[in-house]
């Protein structure tokens, strides 16, 4: 039980690797607040750690703007006294060389990839700043130091949020405060497996051409994530502190011959 009675909030987990996330973190011993725009997903997965003997509450709400995120900050606050830790997980992928992307196509991911980690953290921090602890985990990506073919979009902010959650850690350190990053490879979510039946005409030979990218000669797996994401929410990682933790397989470090 190595998050016994920690309350923490996980955007993004109404599927994929926030909801395994939940899903573990509930496990371990924690209230689990699951945050999601879709509805019925979010609530799936607030009912799936209920009926497992969990405890976990589904808020809605748009990670981008602040009338939506700060509600939601402060009905945590009023019924559980605090947040230990905030995992912002929420993400959107682009695909695309940088002269095929349209500015709004460009606009929406640096949106939700970029200010979804910044607003949640505005008005989560205050109150781990009162605490002087807390613990936050940002999602970020391998492609943030590796060159990969059609991810200028999504490797632009995944790198941003890299230099953020450095930054960040230097400003709240003083509160007992932790910020570390999570990196993972190409992970078979829900999300991938459907960019791979639409995007390609041959999703198997396109797995396939994914899997040799990886030293492990395979793909991750949404818990592959959540156990890394445990491992920083928990007391285990307190003497990390900005840093970036990769579960990619051996896609950044390493190169097949």
């Amino acid at each position: 039980m190595r998050l016994q009675d920690k309350v923490i909030l996980i955007t993004g987990s109404g599927s994929g690797i926030g909801k395994s996330t939940a899903l573990l973190f509930a496990k371990e011993g924690a209230t689990v607040i699951v945050n999601d725009l879709q509805l019925d997903k979010g609530e799936e997965t607030a009912e799936e750690i209920r009926s497992a003997g969990g405890k976990a509450l589904f808020l809605p709400a748009d990670v981008t703007k602040p009338d939506s995120v700060k509600p939601m900050v402060d009905r945590i606050i009023a019924e559980y006294g605090r947040i230990d830790v905030l995992f912002n997980n929420a993400g959107i992928s682009g695909v695309g060389a940088l002269h095929e992307i349209e500015p709004e196509q460009w606009d929406k991911v640096v949106n939700v990839n970029i200010r979804g980690v910044y607003v949640p953290s505005k008005y989560v921090l205050p109150h781990m700043m009162e605490a002087r602890q807390g613990s936050i985990i940002n999602m970020s990506s391998c492609v943030a130091e590796i060159g990969l073919a059609r991810r200028a979009l999504y490797a632009a902010t995944k790198g941003a949020v890299l230099s953020l959650t450095k930054s960040m850690q230097v400003d709240y350190a003083e509160y007992g405060i932790r910020v570390n990053a999570l990196l993972p490879g190409t992970i078979l979510t829900p999300f991938v497996e459907n960019y791979l039946r639409t995007g390609y005409d041959d999703p198997e030979k396109a797995i396939a051409s994914i899997k040799t990218r990886q030293l492990s000669g395979d793909l991750g797996r949404p818990e592959d994530v959540a156990k890394a994401a445990l491992f920083l929410a928990s007391d285990d990682s307190k003497f990390m502190m900005g840093s970036p933790l990769y579960i990619d397989g051996g896609v950044t470090f390493g190169k097949n011959a």
